[in-house]
């Protein structure tokens, strides 16, 4: 290859790594523009607890996480427990239900846990606090693709 061609071709290729970082970096600066703040971000970083607000909040969270966690092991267990259900019904509903109940039922109790969570932390909040608050939680939960 003579070094004029050496010269585009490494020219060009420059070029498409070039546009691929800048493709990347656009995305990435686009997808964080467009997220949404977590509800976690917004309790801890837009709020302006006091430091007597943050640690109450921090022993609920805290004590949340534990409930979370062992609410979030049993719906798995559920969902395994369907799996086996689906497997060995043939196509018998009344074989499935059962299992179907218990499913929901555990996605229940997981999420009148965060409802009751996201309660008990508002309740630490001043009136304006709670306001700001309670439209993120609206928002969260009206989001499209929420």
């Amino acid at each position: 290859m003579s070094a004029g061609w050496k010269s585009i071709a490494l020219t060009a290729a420059l070029a498409a790594l070039a546009g691929s970082i800048g493709a990347w970096g656009g995305a990435a600066w686009v997808l964080k523009r467009d997220a949404r703040p977590s509800l976690h971000e917004i309790v801890h970083e837009d709020l302006n607890l006091n430091a007597d607000q943050l640690a109450r909040i921090q022993v609920q969270e805290t004590d949340f996480a534990t409930r979370r966690v062992a609410l979030e092991q049993e719906v798995q267990a559920a969902n395994r427990e369907l799996a086996r259900a689906i497997a060995a019904s043939n196509g018998d509903s009344r074989v499935v239900q059962p299992a179907v109940d218990h499913f929901h039922d555990v996605m229940g109790e997981l999420q009148q846990a965060t409802i009751a969570h996201i309660f008990q932390m508002r309740a630490v909040m001043t009136p304006i606090q709670a306001e700001r608050f309670d439209r993120s939680v609206v928002e969260a939960l009206t989001a499209e693709g929420a």
